[in-house]
């Protein structure tokens, strides 16, 4: 597919590491990269210029909840996404599939699409990969994805061939649907945990004019180790003239193991949702912003960071002021260290791929892992950082 506007060009390369440049109507990204969540129009608490002071190139917007409220149609009569929400670089939109798997009780799946009672007043939807494609060319974003089934992380092989079969049925469905005028479309890989599977749904879907190939159906269930075993596998036999998109999975280790692997794009709620349950991403691990060890510290959430927050502003947010506001329950805190988590993701991406320029990608991975388990403050390691599944809302 030779979409207007968009491209992607392979740079550097360390074992499956890479680096690579992301051309989209709005943006040109380096990657990899991280991209904040933005689910609502909005990443959670923090405004579109505190996103932008991370340098962030690209954010997501979500399909089914954009939809829902305050509908597609309304997105598109005040401007589109960017225009909407003030984020003047790349966008991408999901497709509402993962969405669709998480109201397993609320919906039923059939070949032609699904049908689900909304979250917000029960009222009965439609979502099929037709529609999918509609709504997401009304949003406007720079990527589209297509319209996938993803089952849990557990499920049996079965299960988890017959939303292959469905996926790869959707996704000739989603490249024939009228789209927006220079929007690139991704396609998605099921399989679940079996790298036979995997493989065998790579294949189907990479022979598709796809813009651009993801892993979806990942941090849903499963074992970290699993996951990290999957699409350490599966990442770097991906179409290497196309960008590599890991969907939802969003941790430090995620990221830099994913980068080893030969992802390009990643994202996930897990900085902004753990900024708002305390907690702060650092590289020396995880601080706990309601420890008792932080009431008199004077120094910034991680003397490392360039970011506003810490050392790169006028002055330093201290883990004792912080610690203060989120025991006293001042928003504040909140975005403050919601945004502080976004900056470090950033930073830590700029840092790999200047790792995998400099021929010392696995060193730089090694090391600074190390780094971050033996200064974590959180307990025994929770690769998802917290409960729930991090790619919910």
């Amino acid at each position: 597919m030779n979409t207007p506007g968009f491209s992607f060009t392979q740079g550097a390369t360390d074992g499956y590491a890479r680096t690579g440049t992301l051309v989209t109507p709005h943006a040109t990204v380096e990657t990899p990269t991280f991209m904040p969540v933005g689910t609502q129009g909005s990443v959670k608490g923090i405004t579109a210029e505190e996103v932008l002071s991370t340098d962030a190139g690209i954010v997501l917007g979500n399909t089914y909840h954009l939809w829902l409220r305050p509908g597609a149609e309304v997105v598109r009569a005040l401007g589109g996404l960017h225009t909407f929400s003030r984020w003047p670089r790349a966008m991408l939109t999901d497709s509402g599939g993962f969405q669709v798997f998480s109201l397993s009780k609320l919906r039923t799946i059939d070949d032609d699409g699904v049908t689900f009672r909304s979250h917000l007043d029960g009222s009965l939807k439609r979502l099929t990969p037709e529609e999918s494609i509609r709504v997401q060319a009304q949003l406007g974003a720079d990527i589209a994805m297509a319209f996938d089934e993803c089952p849990p992380g557990k499920a049996d092989r079965d299960t988890i061939r017959k939303a292959m079969n469905r996926t790869t049925a959707w996704a000739k469905r989603c490249l024939a649907a009228p789209r927006g005028e220079r929007q690139a479309l991704f396609g998605i890989v099921q399989g679940g945990i079996h790298e036979d599977l995997r493989h065998e749904h790579l294949a189907a879907i990479a022979e598709m004019p796809f813009d651009g190939v993801a892993l979806g159906g990942l941090s849903v269930g499963e074992s970290v180790e699993d996951m990290h075993r999957t699409f350490d596998a599966i990442g770097h036999t991906m179409p290497a003239e196309r960008p590599r998109y890991l969907m939802g999975v969003g941790t430090p280790r995620d990221l830099l193991v994913g980068s080893l692997a030969g992802i390009d794009m990643f994202d996930c709620v897990l900085p902004t949702r753990n900024g708002r349950n305390g907690q702060a991403l650092t590289w020396n691990g995880r601080v706990n912003i309601k420890q008792m060890r932080n009431k008199f510290d004077t120094g910034p959430i991680d003397p490392k960071c360039t970011g506003l927050c810490c050392n790169g502003g006028g002055g330093v947010y201290s883990r004792g002021y912080l610690r203060h506001l989120y025991v006293s329950g001042e928003i504040v805190a909140l975005r403050v260290l919601s945004l502080h988590n976004l900056h470090f993701l950033a930073e830590l991406m700029r840092a790999m791929r200047a790792a995998i320029r400099e021929g010392r990608a696995q060193a730089f991975v090694k090391d600074t892992l190390e780094q971050m388990r033996l200064g974590d403050q959180v307990g025994p390691v929770d690769e998802k950082g917290a409960k729930g599944d991090p790619r919910r809302k």
